[in-house]
């Protein structure tokens, strides 16, 4: 029996999902994007989830588009579907993914082995912690090798975590940028050796599952808004929401442990 394209395991509140094409170095098609978006849409729902990890299984992590398929239309066009419109149709089933894993409820990590490439670069930006194996890179090749744009939300995720000029410069050149330097530049939080990666997907998913239910919430939300406000405005939401934040039970469980010495127990979610 074939294995599904996409697998989702729960273990200790910790919900893994893993692509499974790994021979093919799992590609965006019509099949994966189907198992990401209902394992996406398990990990939001299951109430018993804390924190999610994203990756990969075989040599790579995705190297977005399924391009021996798109090559099949190219040779044999479908008079009733045109390239761009399947195109078009993916990134309509895609894009949602995208969102749905930057607004879960739950931290997500994405551990990336291998490469992550065009759309699957996107993919891993996806995620709120990136921690990439040191023999991986990030590679767009959509302008100078294919005369197409970079997808999957990688054109508003790229220049906010590494400057404009660096975005620019690796989606126009299609340099690939090795785990080390992705590290040095910010785009990801941390780069470990190959045999470790996914002891530290796991370690760094426990410690997000251990916050309150509500924090990573609160903390993609103060630094989306930091990005557009003036000081002023900012410093006011900072205000507003703390004044929140440090009446409800998990502000108060926290100060209770840091008194007692011990590690601060966070309920449900």
């Amino acid at each position: 029996m074939k294995e599904p394209l996409v697998q989702f395991e729960i273990d200790e509140a910790i919900a893994t999902i893993s692509l499974n094409d790994g021979d093919r170095m799992n590609p965006l098609g019509g099949e994966m994007i189907q198992g990401l978006t209902d394992a996406v849409a398990r990990a939001r729902e299951d109430k018993t989830v804390r924190a999610v990890i994203l990756t990969g299984r075989g040599r790579g992590f995705c190297v977005g588009a399924d391009l021996a398929r798109y090559r099949e239309l190219i040779d044999k066009p479908d008079p009733d579907c045109p390239l761009g419109q399947y195109v078009g149709e993916l990134m309509t089933r895609m894009n949602p993914v995208v969102r749905t894993l930057n607004e879960l409820p739950v931290p997500v990590v994405c551990a990336v082995n291998g490469v992550a490439a065009g759309g699957g670069m996107g993919l891993a930006l996806a995620g709120d912690l990136v921690i990439a194996a040191k023999s991986s890179y990030f590679y767009l090749p959509f302008f100078p090798a294919l005369g197409a744009m970079p997808d999957m939300g990688v054109t508003w995720a790229l220049p906010r975590a590494i400057g404009r000029a660096r975005a620019l410069g690796l989606a126009i050149t299609g340099e690939k940028l090795p785990a080390h330097k992705a590290q040095e530049w910010g785009l990801i939080w941390a780069c470990v050796e190959d045999d470790r990666l996914q002891a530290e997907a796991r370690r760094m998913a426990h410690a997000l599952a251990a916050m309150p239910q509500h924090a990573i919430l609160e903390a993609r939300a103060i630094f989306a808004a930091a990005e557009s406000n003036t000081l002023a405005q900012q410093l006011d939401l900072e205000r507003s929401r703390q004044m929140e934040l440090v009446g409800g039970e998990s502000f108060a469980e926290g100060v209770r442990a840091f008194s007692e010495r011990r590690k601060p127990v966070f309920r449900g979610r």
